[in-house]
């Protein structure tokens, strides 16, 4: 079969809204062919098994989520302080908030992990490269903080982003002002 790489993609972002709204058990290849407008047994052909679906998948959320690199400011524009890492951290929270398919489809899959060690292994590879990637930012950007922040940042983030899609707790505090909270505390 010829690759066609813009059907891939097509594919595996009908795939990502399945997961988003249906959750890991409407994630079927009929289903993906379906919300692709594709005939019948296409992504079958370009994945033939789930695992191959969930990490082409995993690849496609990480594309999405891929910040474009004229939108990151260079480290020599700013200085590398608390405002500049709360900016990044802005933007992560922006990224996350403008896809909200691709992260509702990501804490499907996080919670599919828990059952399958198959999505464990494909989502956790990727889990732990993006974030030797974050902390290596960070450190070569010269921004506060290091590994174990980062790490602090990650677990806020992904709880700030469940909040914000799902069910949002009625606190008074913006997202933007949640971030603010975030670095202060964290970076003291």
């Amino acid at each position: 079969m010829v690759r066609n790489d813009e059907r891939r993609s097509g594919l595996a972002d009908a795939g990502i809204r399945v997961l988003a709204e249906e959750g890991a058990r409407g994630l079927t290849h009929r289903a993906v062919d379906a919300a692709a407008g594709t005939p019948r047994g296409t992504a079958s052909n370009y994945f033939p098994t789930r695992d191959a679906l969930v990490s082409a998948l995993v690849d496609r959320i990480e594309e999405r989520l891929t910040p474009d690199p004229e939108a990151v400011p260079s480290a020599g524009v700013r200085p590398p302080d608390r405002a500049l890492f709360a900016d990044y951290l802005r933007d992560v929270v922006r990224r996350l908030s403008a896809d909200p398919h691709v992260s509702l489809a990501l804490f499907e899959l996080r919670l599919e992990a828990a059952r399958r060690p198959s999505v464990a292994a494909t989502l956790g590879a990727w889990r732990q490269r993006a974030f030797q990637q974050d902390v290596t930012f960070n450190d070569d950007a010269g921004l506060p903080g290091g590994r174990t922040e980062i790490a602090l940042f990650h677990y806020a983030v992904d709880g700030l982003m469940l909040d914000h899609l799902t069910v949002p707790l009625d606190t008074g505090l913006s997202v933007d002002a949640a971030v603010d909270e975030l670095v202060d505390r964290i970076l003291r």
